[in-house]
Order: C-alpha cells, then structure tokens, then sequence
C-alpha cells in the first residue's frame, strides 16, 4: 500500500486527489500539511488522519512514501523541491511551476532522488482528444493551418462563495483565468501543434480582479500555423470546444458535445462534402492512475513531464506578453 500525504488544501481539486487517494486499491490517505493551519486541522479531522503544523516533520516520516501537492503556485517549487529530496514520489495538480527555471530546479531534484513525478492534465487522456490525435496520425488534415481550443467558467461567481477567493490573488495563483482554466486548451494546442516560435496574449479585467478573467494566447508557428488558446472566469455556458484545421480538412468538437466531426478530402471529392462523426476511443487513465503505476512498476512518465514543462513555458510566455504587451519568443525564457 502507498501512504500518501496532501501538502496543502489550498487548491480547488485537492478534494478530488483526496477522494481518488481513497478509492484507489493501492493508495491509502495518511497524512495532511496546509500552510493554512485552521484549514489543514479540520480537514485531516474530517478524513481521520494526522494533520502537521512543520512541512518537514511530515517530509522525514518514513511511513509516508508519496505526497499530492495541491499548494498555493507559487509555492510549487519550494514544497515539490523539498518533498523529492525527502524521498516522496510527488503528484501535483497543473502547473508544476510558474516558470520554466523552477521547474527545472524541480526537476533536477527528482532526478538527482529518483522519485515518480506525475502532473494533472486531464484533456490529455480523454477519449475525443485521442480520437483526434488518431486523425492526425493519418494525416486526414494535411498540413496543419490553426488550431483553436477553448474553456473557461463562471469563476467570479463560483470559487469565492465556495472558499476559494485566493484563486484571484496574484501572488499566489502566479495568474487568473490563463492558467488555471486556460491551462487545459494551452496544453491540447501544444499536444496538436508542438512547441511555437513566440507567443502573444492579451487578459481583460471585466470583473476588477487582481488577475484576469479573460483571455487569449496566440502562439505562432515557424511555417504560419496558429495556435488560439482562449479562457475565462465570467462564462456560465462556454462549452470545451476544439476546432483543428488543416490544408485538407478540419476537425471540429465540443460545439457543444463532444463529437468529433470531420471533413476531408482524403476519402474523395463526393465524401468531403459530408461531415463525419468519428467513433470515440476509450479513454486512458487519468494521471493519478498512472502515477500509481509508474510508482509500483519503476518508470518514469517522460511524456507527460514534457508536456507539463511545455505548459509552464507557454504560460510564462503568456503572462510575460500581457504584462509587456510583446510577443516573448520562447526561447528567450531563463532556465
């Protein structure tokens, strides 16, 4: 059995890794650490097990193997640094880090203990998500001309009243609507279309908070393709759609169930006419399932540390445009 400890409550899904911690056959609920202690207190009473006040008391107890870290952004880097040189097996919720050279700091000290590191990026594993990487594995699109993806919420509305009015500190949240809904498109832009040469991104200030609650990210390819990630935090009914376009046909989802459509001329000039629905392919395990796999089997789970520093790296481009209103090459970002 894994003993799996939470670092910190301060995350709107840290409920839900609880819960999976819970119901999963090989993980089991040990132990909880919040830098809010009135918090962290009642909620390892309510789950019955032993809440500490020291972060590092909890990291040096040999009976706990692994830690959920659901802590404030911009403390990502510090906990995580300090759990993977404990020796803790490390799942976080996205992103791992505000910027691309804490990530690295995170990285190296995974490295250097050996412990599984796995990242929250639901989208990634879903069942019209990979019904379209299939299409695009059989070029039915031909070159990829733009691809656009959106989600966004009624935040402003729902997080405070809930007890999550941090979500719209700066400071801790390291952004607004971009990098927490906005996370999700930004990363199935990148699964789509790689890594772009810059970014530019313009927020808006509807609602007058500290952070954005609108947004758009435009990321530029070196062949003229576009990338149109958008999000929000003042949209009741906006659903998760996606819209893939390529010089021969183009893929649409979510508008507003997610059905995968497509249209092409691969299957002929009569057949591109029509609109195709594709046939969904069963989902993969979330990334709390194959966190616990890495963890009993010894792998690693390169592709899904790729993408997650991938989606550091465009958010802090992004928050980098906004701020001084340029498009940031990505390679400019300091490691």
């Amino acid at each position: 059995m894994i003993r799996v400890a939470v670092l910190s409550n301060w995350h709107i899904h840290a409920k839900d890794y609880i819960r999976q911690a819970l119901e999963h056959p090989d993980t089991e609920l040990a132990a909880m650490w919040d830098e809010d202690p009135q918090r962290g207190a009642r909620l390892s009473a309510e789950h019955r097990v032993p809440y500490y006040e020291d972060l590092d008391e909890l990291l040096t107890d040999p009976q706990i193997d692994a830690v959920i870290v659901t802590a404030p952004t911009n403390r990502h880097c510090e906990v995580m640094v300090k759990a993977a040189q404990a020796g803790k097996h490390i799942f976080t919720e996205k992103v791992l880090a505000p910027t691309f050279r804490e990530c690295n700091e995170i990285l190296r000290a995974v490295e250097a203990s050996g412990v599984k590191l796995v990242v929250s990026m639901p989208q990634l594993y879903e069942s019209y998500t990979l019904a379209i990487q299939e299409i695009l594995a059989q070029g039915l699109l031909g070159e990829l001309t733009s691809v656009r993806v959106r989600r966004s919420n009624n935040g402003v509305v729902k997080y405070e009243p809930r007890g999550f009015p941090y979500f719209f500190d700066k400071e801790q949240s390291c952004g607004g609507a971009l990098i927490d809904v906005g996370c999700h498109p930004m990363y199935v832009a990148r699964l789509f279309l790689g890594m772009p040469e810059s970014v530019s991104a313009h927020y808006g200030y509807l609602t007058g908070k500290e952070v954005e609650d609108n947004a758009v990210s435009v990321l530029k390819y070196a062949n003229g393709a576009l990338g149109i990630v958008e999000s929000g935090f003042a949209n009741p009914f906006s659903p998760f759609c996606m819209e893939v376009h390529g010089r021969e046909g183009v893929v649409l989802c979510g508008y507003p169930e997610h059905r995968v459509q497509l249209r092409t001329v691969r299957y002929g000039e009569e057949t591109a006419k029509e609109w195709r629905t594709i046939e969904l392919p069963q989902r993969r395990p979330y990334a709390y399932e194959q966190w616990v796999s890495h963890i009993r089997e010894g792998t690693f789970a390169e592709e899904n540390i790729r993408m997650a520093v991938d989606l550091t790296k465009l958010m802090e481009a992004s928050n980098l445009s906004a701020a001084h209103n340029r498009a940031i090459d990505i390679d400019s970002l300091p490691s």
